[in-house]
């Protein structure tokens, strides 16, 4: 990174997550590590998938991210009748006022949106989350023949309760495969929790500052895309993917746990998310250490343990900690 533009772009950057942080702690207590991941997300023009028990803030979390970004928010309520139009919008018969004649007119759904909060993701059926997967994938969206772009920057954050099994439709590994990361929000620790009880029952109500505006997020995504690195630090996080695949040449316990692993996608993330983790920190180039700080966000829904695995406790997280070292 030579360019003068790009190193002063750099400790912007830097300025500007301390802003953030600082203005989101007015809303959100804790969960420093989960905020990061979802800027970092954002940043890499990633899609966010978050797993948590009811009532961990995960709503307010994303709606108060959007209120900081200058961004148009839009929430989908996912539930078992649900269609893809509710996702994607409509078309409707109007009357042209001029000549009187009825024409087919579309409506924009909740998708054509900058952030999208796709709550509870895992209780609509599989047609209706193809929809929105869709449009992660391509930033497009096709309707009755024409196809409409949608406005960058496009972020999907889509969250699930783990616990809800009953009336649920679970993402399938191909569409789990579209999110850069999979964040897991634990229980808050008890002075944490102290300080929202005590914030949350007043009657004072946090306003939040815009800090970024929509420019700023496509000139920081650009940014990401031109840090460079180093030829170890990209074979590092291939040959981490490619150990997560059972084979002739992976660990016993590869073998052992897990039906399939990783795809090719798990390392462009890995380097991806470690430029941005790099450039957040005002670093000019990434490390090994980027790489392995967020082997589990990427690495844990694209793994699937076998019976095995699961007849022995041994979760995904644990296997990959033990890859990991």
């Amino acid at each position: 990174m030579t360019n003068q533009t790009d190193i002063q772009l750099l400790e912007k950057l830097g300025d500007t997550k301390k802003t953030f942080f600082n203005e989101i702690g007015k809303s959100i207590i804790g969960q420093q590590n989960v905020l990061d991941h979802i800027l970092i997300a954002l940043l890499c023009k990633g899609h966010t998938l978050i797993v948590g028990v009811p009532g961990l803030a995960k709503t307010l979390m994303i709606k108060s991210m959007a209120e900081l970004l200058d961004l148009d928010f839009s929430r989908i309520q996912f539930t078992p009748d649900l269609m893809p139009s509710d996702i994607t919008g409509t078309e409707l018969i109007e009357a042209d006022q001029s000549t009187g004649k009825r024409v087919f007119r579309f409506f924009k759904g909740p998708v054509f949106g900058n952030i999208i909060l796709a709550d509870e993701i895992n209780r609509t059926p599989p047609k209706t989350q193809a929809a929105l997967l869709e449009a992660m994938q391509e930033h497009k969206v096709t309707a009755s023949g024409n196809t409409y772009d949608l406005e960058e920057p496009f972020f999907v954050l889509a969250t699930q309760n783990p616990i809800e099994q009953e009336g649920t439709y679970p993402l399938p590994e191909a569409q789990l495969d579209r999110f850069m990361f999979n964040i897991l929000i634990d229980y808050p620790d008890r002075d944490e929790e102290v300080s929202i009880v005590q914030a949350t029952t007043s009657t004072e109500k946090p306003q939040l500052d815009k800090v970024i505006s929509r420019q700023e997020i496509l000139e920081y995504q650009g940014l990401v895309r031109r840090v460079p690195v180093a030829d170890n630090v990209v074979e590092y996080a291939v040959d981490l993917v490619s150990a997560t695949r059972p084979g002739d040449n992976a660990k016993d316990f590869i073998n052992e746990w897990i039906d399939w692993g990783a795809g090719p996608r798990a390392s462009q993330y890995l380097i991806l998310g470690a430029k941005t983790r790099a450039a957040l920190d005002g670093r000019p180039t990434p490390d090994i250490d980027d790489v392995k700080a967020l082997a589990l966000p990427v690495l844990r829904h694209r793994m699937l343990p076998n019976f095995n695995a699961e007849a022995e406790g041994m979760k995904v997280d644990d296997i990959l900690n033990r890859l990991i070292g």
